[in-house]
């Protein structure tokens, strides 16, 4: 499964995105700043230029894992049902843990990805509901063994 994120609004304090699975829209999303950073940028550049907590992960492709426990989220009794295995970013220079999660605001995200409906400004709604019907079919497709990718752009 293809996953794209489609940066569209570059905002003081947040991005907002457009995802697509396998060409086809399926949610908004909301990111930390983006700071212009991207995948092939020498890690010391990426880390001079990145805010911690603040900036939104570098454009580029990432594998998507669905097998990962979040030591942060495993306890929250949203995420108690699927034993706190959010979906996990592979790899990303300069992070650790980037999810995919529940939340509204920018100071939600903390460099992850939420996901909703962008009809407030700075904000997504309906997150949870988005959250969970993206999850559904990214463990189908995990339980098919289908590779999942995250392209950032």
């Amino acid at each position: 499964m293809k996953l794209k994120i489609d940066r569209v609004a570059r905002r003081p304090g947040y991005t907002i995105g457009k995802m697509y699975l396998d060409g086809v829209y399926f949610c908004d999303t909301l990111e930390d700043t983006d700071r212009g950073l991207r995948q092939d940028m020498p890690l010391d550049e990426l880390r001079r230029r990145k805010v911690s907590g603040a900036t939104a992960i570098p454009a580029g492709t990432y594998t998507v894992r669905m097998d990962v426990v979040s030591p942060k989220y495993s306890q929250r009794e949203a995420y108690r049902s699927i034993g706190g295995r959010l979906p996990r970013l592979e790899s990303v220079p300069g992070y650790e843990g980037v999810l995919i999660h529940i939340g509204n605001y920018p100071e939600d995200t903390e460099g992850c990805i939420l996901v909703g409906r962008n009809k407030q400004v700075g904000a997504v709604i309906d997150s949870t509901k988005t959250f969970w019907e993206l999850h559904a079919m990214l463990a189908a497709a995990a339980g098919d063994d289908d590779e999942i990718t995250l392209e950032i752009c």
